[in-house]
């Protein structure tokens, strides 16, 4: 195996870590139902993920990932991973930054949804 293709799959894997933890994200509060501890995980990476999207700033993964795609001589990408790999799908073209402050919100809300939801369903069974 060569050192392109070595950097290559390092890039690919960065990636999938990198969409693993939005998902995580997304619906890890739901997890929170079998492993409640996780919420002490969870939570920061929500608040993380938020503020990222506030700030209209890059989770330091892109930049590792544009880095493996540079040395595999791939080339990287400009944006940031959302705009590159989620807004591609949804929204073409440069994501506007209030729709990354919709993004923010949508994380927050959505979490805030599933925690009420964790929550009650906790009380009921007790």
């Amino acid at each position: 195996m060569d050192l392109n293709t070595i950097y290559s799959l390092l890039a690919d894997a960065v990636m999938l870590f990198h969409m693993v933890f939005i998902l995580f994200v997304l619906i890890g509060a739901t997890l929170t139902i079998r492993w409640p501890r996780l919420m002490w995980i969870h939570l920061p990476a929500v608040i993380w993920a938020a503020w990222i999207q506030f700030a209209g700033g890059y989770c330091p993964l892109t930049p590792l990932e544009n880095w493996f795609r540079y040395k595999s001589e791939e080339g990287g990408y400009e944006t940031g991973f959302v705009e590159h790999y989620i807004g591609a799908l949804i929204y073409p073209g440069e994501i506007p930054p209030s729709t990354h402050i919709l993004l923010g919100l949508f994380v927050l809300i959505l979490n805030i949804f599933i925690y009420f939801w964790v929550l009650r369903k906790r009380w009921k069974a007790r």
